[in-house]
């Protein structure tokens, strides 16, 4: 699996703050772990379902130099909810968000981008199980899914206090939501990125967020 512009966006924004122990959920070959870590001293956990995905990022972290911080595993999160006997400060997901669509027939891929195997309610009653009373969970989604997550959360008793709208370009509508949610009820700060100029390049905004991860920027 290459290197998705959504893993990028949401490892680089996350906010690590000061947590001690911080989950991936769906880590696909270990980007967001990676990237955590990079700008954490948390011990991180990365979760991963699919197996050749999940293969692929114990190779990746076995070559970093953050290997003694993150451990892979492979479960789906409602069997690791369930088994966990420890709690997060932060979670973090870029999770498959293409549902009711026609599949591929790749089942790597497919697994990687529906969300068959893991449905809102899943990623909203484990995080509400393994995070800690005042940790916070991060989430990238498509712009409607992102308005309906928000309510739906809020019913889970987690509420968005953080939102950056992604756009692609300038004149485009958003076409991503970066989003952070809290058991903590207060105004929400909401912001946009612009990811590239009319030119095509990057903007200097989007460069910024993400300059620690990319060699040319």
């Amino acid at each position: 699996m290459k290197v998705g512009t959504d893993g990028v966006l949401i490892g680089a924004w996350a906010d690590v703050g000061d947590a001690e122990n911080i989950l991936d959920i769906g880590t696909g070959t270990g980007l967001i772990a990676l990237m955590l870590a990079q700008k954490s001293r948390a011990d991180i956990d990365a979760i991963e379902i699919e197996t050749s995905a999940c293969q692929q990022a114990l190779e990746n972290v076995a070559q970093s130099v953050w290997k003694g911080r993150i451990t892979v595993i492979h479960s789906m999160l409602q069997d690791y909810a369930k088994k966990a006997d420890k709690k997060y400060g932060l979670i973090v997901t870029n999770p498959p968000f293409f549902s009711n669509s026609l599949k591929g027939g790749h089942n790597a891929r497919d697994m990687a981008r529906h969300n068959d195997t893991l449905l809102p309610e899943d990623l909203l009653l484990g995080a509400n199980k393994l995070l800690f009373p005042l940790g916070r969970f991060c989430i990238i989604l498509p712009y409607i899914e992102a308005q309906l997550f928000i309510v739906d959360a809020a019913l889970h008793n987690l509420y968005c206090i953080k939102k950056t709208n992604i756009y692609p370009l300038a004149h485009k509508k958003p076409s991503r939501v970066l989003m952070e949610f809290s058991r903590e009820r207060k105004k929400m700060v909401e912001d946009n990125l612009i990811i590239r100029n009319q030119s095509g390049t990057f903007t200097d905004d989007y460069k910024l967020m993400t300059s620690d991860f990319y060699l040319n920027f």
